[in-house]
């Protein structure tokens, strides 16, 4: 009979059930104790087995906690220093409590729960992750411990909401695997996908949109790839021998923001409309003295789709590339909604809102 599967559990269950565990603790867990018995990992763990890639996961999941902000400390046992197998792990609950002042009643410490549900799978921000980490942990002395570290009654009523593209998950985990992927992908400008295949580098959130930083094997350059454009599913072929270099992440987060800072655009905006307190909102805009704004941005397609949404409210000034954009995707709309004899008369006036006056 083949082995059952041992269930998956969230890694935000896990990390959540590692912090409980060691705020729970004055002496400290060892290594083996934390495996064997805290949720998330004692699923998975073998007695006297090979529990290689478990360690390696609590490892990764101990600066995970870390990288959070909360205080995780090592003891030596007496008589073994610098044996890790001895080492005993806890957090001081002095310094990670709440202040005094804050405190949740049972319902909203439920709706910060069912919030944090909503974004599972890793889509809360770091500082947001920390906070619910902490609230959580702060509200398990008064309520029941089991129901803390298994949240399965409010879990019925969670929403889903996936933060991410549908390219993501596939993606992720050929990274984790040095898998190389292929995938069919429309270019802005195209109309057919065509076939891409890649050594994924690394998946960066770049103004607000994920894209996959990937090597080329047919141009031999590395280029970004925006998920949201992937079309139809992704599969991975050439597992291990595509390990993704250290610091790609970083080095292609750097990559565009030097573009995001090269490229701008001049936006003429209707004053008190929904477009200017928008657009104002965005990173790094600047205002001239006559009102019109410079806005920067990576994608001159993702921007022209952001200002036609807009309509009559936006014109944009310069680029003209930009603003020819802006012209094709409402002249677009307009006769995806025109009667079957056409609209010449509406297509004119959908010109002159995007802009070409400009």
């Amino acid at each position: 009979m083949p082995a059952t599967r041992a269930p998956r559990v969230p890694a935000e269950e896990r990390l959540f059930s590692l912090v409980l565990a060691l705020l729970s603790t004055e002496s400290g867990l060892t290594k083996a104790e934390i495996l064997a018995n805290v949720q998330g990992y004692r699923q998975r763990w073998t007695a006297g087995g090979d529990n290689a890639s478990l360690e390696r996961q609590f490892e990764r999941d101990k600066d995970d906690v870390r990288e959070l902000g909360i205080p995780l400390e090592t003891i030596e046992t007496p008589g073994a220093a610098g044996n890790n197998q001895t080492l005993r792990y806890r957090i001081p609950k002095g310094e990670y409590d709440l202040p005094l002042d804050v405190r949740f009643t049972p319902d909203e410490s439920a709706l910060l729960s069912l919030a944090a549900m909503a974004w599972r799978e890793g889509a809360l921000s770091t500082d947001s992750r920390r906070a619910l980490l902490k609230v959580r942990s702060a509200g398990a002395d008064e309520g029941d411990a089991t129901t803390a570290t298994h949240p399965t009654d409010i879990a019925a009523y969670a929403p889903r909401l996936r933060a991410r593209d549908a390219a993501f998950e596939p993606l992720r985990s050929a990274l984790d695997r040095a898998a190389a992927v292929r995938f069919d992908y429309i270019t802005p400008g195209e109309h057919e996908p065509r076939r891409r295949e890649l050594a994924p580098l690394a998946l960066v959130q770049h103004g607000g949109r994920w894209m996959l930083a990937a090597h080329e094997f047919a141009t031999g350059g590395t280029k970004n790839y925006l998920l949201s454009r992937i079309v139809g599913p992704v599969s991975a072929y050439e597992a291990g021998r595509h390990p993704a270099p250290a610091g790609a992440g970083e080095r292609a987060l750097a990559e565009l923001d030097r573009v995001w800072s090269e490229r701008s655009a001049r936006i003429a905006v209707v004053p008190g409309s929904d477009a200017e307190r928008r657009l104002q909102r965005r990173r790094g805009t600047e205002v001239d003295s006559d009102g019109v704004l410079v806005l920067h941005h990576v994608d001159p397609q993702i921007l022209a789709e952001e200002l036609a949404a807009f309509g009559p409210e936006v014109r944009v000034l310069e680029p003209a590339a930009l603003r020819d954009r802006v012209v094709a995707r409402l002249r677009g709309l307009v006769a995806d909604h025109a009667d079957h004899t056409g609209d010449d008369t509406a297509a004119a006036g959908t010109e002159r809102t995007g802009g070409a006056r400009g």
